[in-house]
């Protein structure tokens, strides 16, 4: 939830994974706060719905589950408009989201920062057999759109807001306080 500790707004947000921001009965489908999870969490509770009794699990998605609805609308709609990808802490191993850098145009720079190189390689030859893991193109011969910034990911965005002169905007964003 560090988006949500950032002020990242709920209209800029895809939390694909889900989030223990809310939860939910599995029976009546009612939903509950983060600050009532806690609660009963930290009392050493199962959280137990106040309407019905069922079980409340928290808003994660577990392997197996279907990802929300809104991962797949934005992934739709948001990277046909894409004029930059930027990648950032990522093996790009995991599907279906090493798979989203080619969902941009063809002429879309894409920029990696990362502490190690990732999606070329052995994951570029995965993905000719199928199985998963991106196509990006840095260490190629004739590559004309992708690079990959090797360091930190924290480090590196700061240098970018730097180099940028975004460092009064940067600094007055990370001073905003997260209330569950």
């Amino acid at each position: 939830m560090l988006e949500r500790v950032a002020g990242l707004p709920q209209n800029k947000l895809v939390e694909a994974h889900g989030s223990f921001h809310t939860g939910t009965c599995l029976k009546c489908k009612k939903e509950y706060s983060q600050l009532w999870m806690k609660d009963q969490i930290f009392t050493d509770k199962i959280p137990t719905c106040e309407s019905c009794g069922g079980v409340v699990k928290p808003n994660i998605i577990f392997f197996g589950e279907n990802l929300p609805g809104r991962f797949f609308n934005c992934v739709r709609e948001d990277f046909k408009k894409c004029d930059l990808l930027i990648i950032m802490g990522t093996s790009l191993q995991v599907q279906p989201f090493a798979s989203l850098v080619e969902r941009v145009s063809d002429d879309c720079p894409r920029v990696l920062i990362n502490r190690d190189k990732a999606g070329g390689g052995l994951a570029t030859l995965s993905s000719m057999f199928g199985l998963g893991g991106a196509t990006l193109q840095y260490d190629k011969k004739g590559n004309f759109r992708d690079v990959f910034i090797q360091g930190d990911t924290d480090d590196k965005s700061q240098e970018i807001v730097e180099k940028l002169e975004w460092k009064e905007q940067f600094q007055q964003i990370s001073q905003i306080k997260y209330d569950p």
